[in-house]
């Protein structure tokens, strides 16, 4: 059985790189432009998926409280209810505070003669996640005490529509995106490897395997996918500084907001290294094949 040679391979690879530099060149590119274009719909969302989970955590719903029970025994309710599963936060308020926010914004003068008494003790209740609000609302419906609840289960299940189509839609394009970038890398290498035809046809005439002559070829596509990878790694980097600093300095998009990159950083290095890798593989695969039929 014949020893695969590693280093024989590696450094084969290695040095083709370098003879035919203008294409290496070229295939470097190529992947660095694609694997940008990837990260930026990816990292695009990333963040729209993070607003959306901000925005669905600050979405709550109210527990109306029992109008018999005394303000110390409507509070006792709330380790009752912090006990729930799905519950991330539960907040008390009196009469008094349902009432200031009640006229907040209107006409005092309409209302200056009602008694906070017409309004109930209340919880206001964030849940974790928001597709488990009907569960959720119903557990809390159970406990004692708690006598009407009040949830926009319509504003709930459009967040979810939207996080949904916005998650396919990011799977899609990504998916578009890596096989285009399969395909560009394929035939930008298939122009490398054609002036080399004649060298792999003397080889095979030499008794060299299909595997001897395949081999370099593939790590040479492993080196230039990696070389693309971390190229690609800082500019993405830049490139999300840069737009991350323009939104956090505008005063007309403070509604966006922008994960920190080096959060980001680890899996985005991962992600890119194993998309480089894939691609500079299956492409040298794919473009040499039709050359190792002589």
């Amino acid at each position: 059985m014949k020893r695969f040679n590693f280093g024989y391979f590696l450094s084969e690879g290695f040095k083709s790189i370098f003879t035919h530099g203008l294409m290496s060149f070229a295939a470097v590119c190529m992947i660095v432009c694609c694997l940008l274009i990837m990260g930026s719909f990816s990292l695009v969302a990333v963040n729209l998926n993070n607003m959306l989970g901000d925005l669905e955590r600050q979405n709550e719903f109210l527990a109306y409280i029992d109008e018999t029970l005394s303000q110390e025994e409507a509070k006792a309710l709330q380790p009752a209810l912090e006990q729930i599963p799905n519950i991330s936060e539960v907040r008390f308020v009196t009469r008094e505070e349902a009432m200031e926010d009640f006229l907040e914004g209107k006409d005092h003068e309409a209302f200056q003669n009602l008694p906070p008494e017409t309004l109930r003790h209340r919880f206001r209740i964030h849940v974790d996640n928001i597709s488990l609000l009907r569960q959720t609302v119903k557990q809390v419906e159970e406990v004692t005490g708690i006598a009407d609840t009040q949830a926009a289960y319509e504003i709930a299940q459009g967040f979810i529509v939207v996080r949904n189509i916005a998650g396919a839609v990011a799977i899609i394009l990504v998916a578009i995106l890596l096989l285009v970038s399969l395909f560009i890398i394929t035939n930008t290498i298939k122009l490398a490897t054609f002036n080399r035809r004649e060298e792999i046809a003397i080889m095979k005439m030499c008794g060299a395997t299909n595997g001897f002559v395949r081999w370099p070829f593939v790590f040479e596509g492993m080196l230039l996918g990696l070389t693309g990878a971390i190229l690609a790694f800082f500019f993405q980097w830049g490139v999300y500084l840069l737009i991350g600093n323009a939104i956090d300095t505008s005063d007309t998009i403070q509604l966006i907001t922008v994960i920190p990159f080096g959060k980001m950083a680890l899996p985005v290095l991962g992600i890119f290294g194993a998309t480089g890798l894939i691609i500079g593989m299956g492409g040298s695969v794919l473009a040499i094949r039709k050359f190792l039929q002589v």
